[in-house]
């Protein structure tokens, strides 16, 4: 009778790493213990860090295994270990009474802990070291880590302890300090594409190289991770695992029109980006899924830009690598930046929207309209030089396509465009690029007399009219009129006004009334500050409507009512005119919550 077939072993527990040669991608890690062991200088205590996948658990095993490794030949703590010792089935298995594994996540009270203090004191039954291995062991409470710490900074020569965490900052730094600290890092894509190749070999399964790169950029540099998408897409494919199968079985978009789309908008052709981004939709493809894919192919085109050599990745496909190193050098820096930022602010958007689609083409509109509009220093200068075109950057921030969009021509030919369609660049680029005809019968232009300024409330409408909240809140809040002259302002300060504010006055002053305002402080005190006078005013409103018969017959009607606001008749809108009415507007610009009481 034919034996039974054994139990099918899922990868990740199949390929697991026996010896440190096994392990990939911590080469720093076990040059410094294989030192620390042809040198005699082994720690009492060791603990290994990371994230979920990297090897921790797997490690300490094998550090354990190499504490104990013993042969007829080989008798010493090595990490050469060139077949199974008398201990080493055993330990990896977990099954060894010296070598004792605690998931801190469900042992973590401080009586788990005094057992491990009890037994340490007794020497191991069979091996040279007695090793307790403790996973996640930031998990353990406070008193289990208090009743720790003698043991772990004196222990008994024949005791090792190692720990393994993937939050290494919420271990104690009195437990850091007494052990040996590994940081085992992601392993590179490239280097688990390499690894996947040697297991699909060993397997005698085929993959496509583009299968085995998705796998290995999904699982974000986690071995096991990378091992585990692997089976699946194994199992997905029903054969030779192809590019296409894992791209379905992981729900990511096809990374050429991702590049497509990418293009598209590039060239400000909004047109076919819209409907790239509906073909991709209407294939199922994810809204937010296709803006974090743009967002990921914008960083890689950045970082080609930056250094050359990040398109040689084993993991990117050769159609990433081809046209990310053209649209590197195509793309300016400022343009790559300002689609990363409007793409960084606007998943949130997409994941949060009622209609995820509408959200990203809105999106995608931003990006093709607005990532190449001039920074306001640049429409500065070019204000400021007379509006002779002369434009620093290269006339084309495209990939090379011969239809130019926003963020494929210069600035002044989107502003012609946008000129003639009465858009809104026109308001920024036109001054600069359309300087007006001089004509023989022109009358010279009158000069606008300087603003006059005589009251503290001419001040306070002048910021308003500016739109300046900043200033017309500081001149609220913290400023106490001492005295006022056209062309020189006389105050003190609140305790807590900004040191800037003098010369930020003077400043703003200056530039809006055309003139030299001079703003000193007074060693007088100086009136009460705007918002002050108003708190009073709205306090004795707020007296006058408690005394007043009707509201107390109100109150006491509705048990619990509050009066939350007051508002004089004369300063609702409509009842006041000329400047008092202006005023009482930009009151209710600035803080509407301000009347509420």
């Amino acid at each position: 009778e034919a034996a039974p077939p054994a139990p099918y072993r899922v990868l990740a527990r199949k390929y697991r790493p026996a010896t440190f040669d096994d392990l990939i991608g911590q080469e720093a890690m076990v040059r410094t213990i294989s030192n620390g062991f042809e040198s005699g200088r082994i720690p009492q205590a060791w603990i290994l860090t990371g994230v979920r996948g990297v090897g921790k658990t797997t490690t300490a095993r094998i550090l354990a295994r190499a504490l104990n490794y013993e042969t007829a030949t080989i008798t010493a703590p090595t990490i050469t270990m060139p077949g199974l010792g008398r201990h080493c089935q055993a330990i990896m298995e977990s099954r060894h009474v010296d070598v004792l594994e605690m998931d801190a996540a469900s042992h973590n009270g401080v009586d788990d802990i005094r057992q491990i203090n009890d037994a340490v004191r007794y020497a191991p039954v069979s091996v040279r070291y007695k090793v307790y291995i403790l996973d996640e062991v930031h998990m353990l409470s406070t008193a289990a880590f208090n009743a720790l710490l003698k043991t772990l900074e004196e222990p008994p020569p024949h005791a090792k302890f190692i720990f393994a965490t993937t939050e290494i900052r919420k271990v104690p730094v009195t437990v850091l300090s007494r052990c040996q600290r590994f940081d085992l890092r992601r392993v590179d894509a490239g280097m688990l594409v390499g690894h996947l190749e040697g297991i699909a070999a060993k397997e005698g399964l085929a993959a496509e190289p583009e299968a085995l790169a998705l796998i290995a950029r999904a699982a974000e540099g986690s071995v096991r991770d990378a091992l585990s998408l692997f089976d699946q897409a194994i199992a997905h494919a029903a054969g030779a695992v192809a590019a296409e199968d894992v791209r379905r079985m992981l729900g990511l978009a096809d990374r050429t029109r991702v590049i497509d789309l990418f293009e598209a908008l590039m060239r400000g052709d909004i047109a076919r980006a819209l409907g790239e981004l509906r073909d991709q939709y209407d294939s199922g493809a994810d809204p937010a899924v296709v803006l974090t894919d743009l967002a990921e192919f914008t960083h890689f085109v950045t970082r080609v830009k930056i250094v050359p050599a990040v398109a040689e990745d084993r993991s990117l496909a050769e159609v990433e690598r081809t046209r990310g190193r053209a649209l590197a050098a195509g793309l300016s820096m400022r343009v790559l930046a300002r689609t990363w930022q409007m793409l960084f602010r606007g998943l949130p958007e997409v994941q949060s929207a009622g209609k995820p689609i509408a959200a990203a083409e809105m999106v995608l509109v931003r990006i093709a309209y607005a990532a190449d509009l001039p920074t306001p220093d640049e429409v500065i200068r070019g204000l400021g030089s007379g509006g002779n075109g002369s434009d620093p950057r290269p006339a084309g921030n495209g990939a090379g396509s011969t239809a130019p969009g926003p963020a494929a021509m210069s600035r002044q030919e989107v502003a012609r465009q946008e000129v003639s369609r009465g858009g809104p660049r026109a308001m920024l680029a036109a001054p600069a690029t359309a300087p007006a005809r001089s004509r023989p019968d022109a009358q010279p232009r009158q000069e606008k007399p300087p603003l006059a300024i005589g009251r503290f409330e001419d001040l306070l409408a002048l910021a308003a009219d500016k739109r300046d909240l900043a200033v017309r809140n500081a001149l609220e809040r913290d400023v106490r009129l001492v005295h006022l002259e056209d062309g020189r302002l006389e105050i003190s300060l609140q305790p807590d006004a900004p040191k800037t504010l003098v010369n930020e006055l003077s400043r703003k002053l200056g530039e809006w009334t055309g003139r030299h305002w001079m703003v000193v402080i007074s060693t007088q005190s100086g009136q009460s500050t705007i918002q002050e006078q108003k708190q009073a005013r709205r306090a004795e409103l707020e007296l006058g409507v408690q005394a007043d018969p009707l509201v107390k017959a109100v109150l006491t009607a509705f048990p619990g009512a509050q009066i939350v606001a007051v508002r004089d008749k004369e300063t609702v809108p409509g009842a006041l005119s000329g400047s008092e009415a202006d005023d009482d507007a930009a009151d209710r610009f600035d803080d509407d919550a301000d009347d509420d009481l």
